[in-house]
């Protein structure tokens, strides 16, 4: 049984274990960051006034998880929580790209034709998975991430029971909302693959009880998601877009650095 660490000193003795944590931090981090920004290009453009409050309070919660994830990183030396969220370069990213991808056509200001049924199966999908790895987390072999892992939960039951109750209703709605739905679905399972891999360190944050392994992260994602699904799937998604975990991002990724980073990259040394 991997020993229990608690503390980020502790932590950098072992330099193998000292990886392996960081690397899934900025995976678990990335990934909360990039979706909380796609997010926030929903404000104001919601279906409606309640959904538009409801997802912004997600957004804004997801956003705080996030920053929870770099402040472990920055505890362990890796640099300023604000320098890693917003200064580092997309190939130093370790996002899923599918989380990447852009809510729809033009952008938010000029003419936003935002895409509501990918929002909601994208959510839906990530929660679930959020949900699988936050209880694998309660358990991990970092003190530190057990404790943001409890914390984390205490929010994200909400955001999951909210997507889940957008796919159901959807599913259960007009043929154009349905054919919608199915249709992003069977896109997200050519391109979503990536969110279910821990990357080029997946054997030592299991060796090192980081984390449960790939195939049961996989398989419990699966089993939960098909509990909701008007269409059931037999195989876990492909990575069709790239492979975020291995720094391999598309030109999407690039035009979201390009916005979220502009006000920092002004002024790096300011108290942000």
């Amino acid at each position: 049984m991997t020993k229990l660490i608690r503390t980020a000193e502790e932590a950098k003795q072992d330099k193998a274990y000292a990886e392996a944590l960081t690397e899934l931090l900025y995976q678990l981090g990335d990934d909360d960051f990039i979706i909380s920004y796609r997010g926030s290009e929903w404000l104001g453009l919601a279906p409606h006034i309640e959904e538009d409050v409801a997802y912004s309070s997600i957004t804004q919660n997801t956003m705080g998880h996030a920053a929870m994830y770099y402040q472990l990183l920055e505890d362990l030396g890796e640099g300023t929580a604000d320098e890693l969220s917003k200064g580092r370069k997309p190939a130093e990213r370790r996002s899923s790209v599918y989380l990447e991808k852009v809510n729809g056509t033009g952008d938010y200001v000029e003419e936003p034709e935002y895409d509501w049924a990918l929002a909601v199966v994208r959510n839906f999908l990530y929660e679930t998975l959020k949900r699988v790895k936050l209880e694998a987390l309660t358990e991990s072999s970092y003190e530190p991430l057990r404790q943001t892992a409890h914390k984390v939960l205490m929010e994200q039951s909400y955001h999951l029971a909210h997507w889940k109750l957008w796919i159901e209703q959807l599913q259960d709605s007009t043929e154009v909302a349905k054919t919608k739905i199915k249709n992003r679905l069977d896109e997200a399972w050519k391109e979503f693959g990536d969110a279910l891999t821990y990357g080029p360190k997946a054997e030592d944050i299991v060796k090192f009880g980081l984390s449960i392994d790939e195939e049961t992260l996989q398989e419990r994602w699966l089993e939960r998601v098909n509990e909701v699904l008007a269409t059931k799937y037999d195989s876990i998604p492909e990575k069709g877009l790239g492979d975020g975990r291995a720094g391999d991002h598309k030109e999407d990724l690039e035009q979201a650095f390009s916005i979220f980073s502009e006000v920092y990259m002004s002024d790096p040394q300011a108290a942000w």
